[in-house]
């Protein structure tokens, strides 16, 4: 296991009813911008909730934020917060509503000329300061209520990119399962894969001796297994799975399954093109990456491959290359099993001229990823060239 420290400092505020709980979270001094998406908030009760918990407060407004939220959003709210000297965040919303927040946290306060250099620059460890801010999560998937990590896109570059920072880790996160009833089945579906591969871009490496964190992903990746058909339940949801669902979202990226082990991470680097240049869902681009990425590892990765397929996937096979395939080809099988489709023909995109526009995007930004940082554009390339 390699030295490591670890570092969260964001509440959980856990349970149904647990909005109102936002009256003694936030101080009554606080000039608070409420930031959330494209208006789900106000239809399915989450706005009013946390409209009635702040109803002694001063509060300001910034709808709008996009799926992966872009840059020329977040800058408008940027200038909302300097203008009406806005002193906490509350994002409210998923992922993309929570990374976003970060952003501005960090933007409002930075020094330099153009705050893009905050992602393009890799400037997250050197901040000196953020805006505070909280979250009311209404979207499981990304774990972003309860790390240091944002995902941005600037879509005029056709570019996105992450930055991470110990200064916009939230200062609380509320998570109250009940607000995931009004969500799609398909974005269910998303979370409980996005989730899924976050783990395994933790976990699927090399073995390095951290027998507890290994013994963690692995019951997280069981408790997906488990929960995700009641779940994706949707009449009537059934609470606990929900809440289950919405837990392991959270502690699928919250930095304590990663600390002491090596990482890989290239599905996500290859996915956030596919994102950018096609407009896949986040949680599509990685299904459609990672059992052919694993495929086009396996020898490198063939410890780990065979230990995941047996303590996870059930795979009992005593010839080692039979249990790979037999490892990629049930964790494809779960996927498809929640109705996410594993190949970019499933998109009608065609592999080989999607490799070409992927590789040419990745090796602009001299692209390298993997657990050996031996993933390059080119083998992301012959990576999607299998997806079909």
């Amino acid at each position: 296991m390699n030295n490591f420290q670890f570092y969260n400092p964001t509440r959980i505020i856990f349970g149904e009813g647990s909005i109102a709980r936002l009256k003694k979270l936030i101080s009554r001094k606080s000039r608070v911008l409420l930031l959330y998406g494209g208006g789900s908030i106000k239809q399915n009760g989450v706005y009013l909730q946390v409209a009635d918990a702040l109803r002694k407060h001063e509060l300001f407004e910034f709808g709008g934020i996009e799926p992966n939220p872009d840059y020329a959003t977040l800058m408008k709210a940027v200038k909302q917060v300097k203008k009406q000297r806005i002193d906490f965040l509350l994002a409210i919303g998923g992922g993309s509503v929570i990374d976003g927040a970060k952003f501005i946290a960090a933007a409002a306060l930075y020094k330099g000329e153009d705050p893009w250099d905050i992602i393009d620059q890799n400037l997250g460890a050197s901040l000196k300061k953020a805006l505070p801010f909280g979250a009311v999560l209404t979207l499981p998937a990304t774990g972003s209520e309860m790390n240091r990590n944002s995902v941005i896109s600037n879509r005029e570059a056709g570019q996105k990119k992450s930055f991470a920072s110990d200064k916009v880790f939230p200062k609380f996160s509320i998570l109250d399962p009940k607000v995931t009833y009004s969500l799609p089945q398909d974005q269910i579906r998303n979370g409980l894969v996005d989730a899924y591969i976050h783990i395994l871009e933790q976990y699927m490496t090399y073995p390095s001796g951290a027998i507890v964190q290994d013994r963690q992903a692995e019951a997280l990746l069981l408790a997906i297994h488990e929960m995700a058909p009641a779940a994706l339940q949707m009449d009537p949801p059934d609470y606990n799975a929900r809440a289950n669902y919405m837990w392991v979202c959270s502690n699928a990226l919250n930095h304590l399954i990663g600390v002491g082990v090596p990482q890989d991470w290239a599905t996500h680097g290859i996915g956030h093109s596919l994102t950018a240049l096609y407009g896949l869902a986040h949680a599509e681009s990685l299904a459609v990456v990672l059992p052919w990425l694993l495929w086009y590892k396996r020898d490198q990765k063939q410890e780990k491959l065979l230990q995941y397929g047996y303590r996870v996937l059930d795979q009992k096979s005593q010839k080692y290359s039979e249990r790979v395939d037999r490892t990629i080809e049930a964790l494809s099988a779960f996927f498809h099993s929640m109705g996410m489709p594993t190949t970019l023909t499933a998109y009608g995109l065609d592999p080989d001229k999607v490799a070409e526009e992927v590789k040419a995007h990745l090796a602009a930004d001299n692209f390298v990823r993997g657990e050996h940082r031996d993933v390059t554009a080119d083998e992301a390339a012959e990576i999607l060239r299998l997806s079909r």
